[in-house]
């Protein structure tokens, strides 16, 4: 019986993982061979299992098997690229670790990199590595610690670290890259530079162990969602599901629970955040690999998200309502049609950037190829464009924020809107923001899946006055934008207001 075997006879393995691992063919000999390796030549050097040796444990030795084991006609690996999603103290620094050396012994000319978006995070694992060489009489005897390396002079091996913003990521030939805590990481550069210096291996592999994170727009939402619908050289092995008002299913997300990671400490994490909102949203994210956006975000992942979409041409001659967030240069600038049919919220949102602000830090390349986007020519928003979007639809009230709106305010004022300004503060914006969260919890509120609005809603934080009243801020980098939300809350601001005219205008 194999690792996998084994471990699909335990209860309490998530579905996904199951499903991944139940349909491979295993190569015994090679799906042994790392786990055999690690165990008599590796030992932890932190806590109480100091200088023991790795013993693994059913689910890391599953995925070993998986990784190593499920070859093809020829003997090669199938999986190049795997994704380990594990919630924090699971074990992944020292199972990357393990992995890292064994990647560096087995291939002629190795160059094995240990990449994270700050490099004191990637020597978290180089360090592991390195007190791993020293445990090991036989390990010390191949490998040798240099200035920024380790490197196995038999086999002109390399392993090291880098940061994002290493100087060392350009004329690289990666065997095996290891990609720590991805959730981390704005963009897709790194990963773009590193998955490409493989394309001259013939056996690479790019391995990701990460939890969950705050940032939304980055690599690790690209990864999760290839997880979810993988080919067939990506393995992905997703430990997620957990409730954490259910103790019975903690184990979904933390495998290692029981052995790794202690009961009655997790147990005391969740007592205490439940009193705390902050620490709560803190604990899902990292103990139960819940996603989540900023620290103090607003509203949940599972909350903002909705993939439901809607025809708005069924809306062109029905009332509704407009609204619209007006920036002049450095902030996207968004215009919002909403209209109720059935008690749902339909809204139809639309942005616009200044040519001259496009860069390709954020997808604004992928917004305007599918249409949610707009370029202005020049360095400034022009109003104008903004007008005739809102043309197309029958939005007798416009709700919106005064500021530098004084010229598309008086032409829509001219053209038979009535102008309805919204003031920008706790006191208005506090029952509108819960309306909002309300409908978006329940799925009440169908924004067309459009990925603008939602990164905008994961941008959003919450602040309170001294009365209790809530509003929108940013998040300090100034690059993530809320305009989206900006605009939503004018119109919900606008339906409160204007909800029962517009039903009766539509009925009648």
């Amino acid at each position: 019986m194999n690792a996998i075997e084994e471990y699909l006879r335990l209860p309490d393995i998530p579905p996904q993982v199951r499903r991944i691992y139940e349909g491979l063919s295993i190569n015994e000999k090679k799906a042994t061979r790392p786990i055999e390796f690690i165990e008599t030549f590796c030992k932890h050097s932190k806590g109480e299992y100091f200088g023991r040796p790795f013993k693994l444990l059913p689910f890391q030795k599953a995925f070993l098997a998986a990784l190593y084991g499920h070859v093809n006609k020829d003997g090669r690996r199938i999986f190049r690229e795997a994704f380990l999603y594990l919630s924090r103290k699971n074990g992944k620094s020292t199972l990357a670790a393990a992995i890292a050396l064994y990647s560096l012994l087995t291939e002629r000319g190795a160059e094995v990199y240990l990449a994270a978006t700050k490099r004191d995070q990637a020597n978290i694992i180089f360090n592991e590595c390195y007190n791993m060489v020293r445990q090991s009489p036989e390990l010390a005897r191949l490998i040798r610690k240099r200035k920024s390396d380790l490197y196995y002079e038999r086999g002109l091996g390399v392993l090291k670290s880098l940061g994002r913003n290493s100087d060392t990521l350009d004329g690289l030939n990666a065997s095996t890259v290891i990609l720590d805590e991805c959730h981390a990481i704005e963009g897709r550069e790194l990963y773009e530079v590193l998955k490409q210096s493989q394309s001259a291996r013939a056996e690479p592999l790019f391995l990701t162990i990460t939890t969950a994170g705050t940032v939304r727009e980055g690599i690790f939402d690209d990864l999760i969602a290839i997880a979810r619908d993988p080919d067939e050289s990506f393995l992905p092995v997703l430990y997620e599901g957990a409730d954490y008002r259910r103790p019975e299913t903690w184990i979904l997300s933390n495998p290692g629970l029981g052995t790794i990671k202690r009961v009655d400490e997790l147990s005391e994490r969740v007592k205490r955040a439940e009193k705390s909102p902050v620490e709560l949203s803190g604990l899902l994210c990292k103990d139960f690999n819940i996603i989540s956006n900023v620290s103090k975000a607003w509203l949940s992942w599972d909350t903002l998200n909705n993939e439901a979409v809607f025809n708005v041409d069924e809306f062109k001659d029905f009332y509704g309502i407009g609204a619209f967030d007006l920036s002049m240069t450095t902030d996207l600038t968004c215009a919002a049609a909403m209209w109720v049919r059935d008690g749902i919220r339909f809204v139809e949102e639309h942005f616009w950037i200044p040519e001259d602000r496009l860069t390709d830090e954020l997808p604004y390349k992928k917004w305007l190829a599918r249409g949610v986007l707009s370029l202005c020519s020049g360095n400034v928003i022009n109003p104008d464009d903004i007008f005739h979007w809102l043309r197309q639809f029958t939005l007798p009230y416009i709700f919106y924020d005064a500021y530098s709106a004084r010229y598309l305010s008086l032409k829509m004022e001219r053209a038979g809107y009535k102008m309805c300004p919204v003031r920008q503060g706790a006191k208005s914006l506090s029952i509108p923001m819960e309306r909002l969260a309300a409908d978006l919890e329940t799925k009440r509120l169908n924004y067309n899946n459009n990925p603008i609005t939602k990164w905008c809603l994961a941008n959003t934080c919450c602040a309170t006055d001294r009365n209790g009243n809530f509003m929108p801020v940013k998040r300090r980098n100034p690059k993530y934008r809320i305009d989206g939300t900006a605009a939503l809350l004018d119109a919900y601001y606008g339906l409160i207001e204007k909800e029962e005219t517009l039903n009766n205008a539509n009925q009648g």
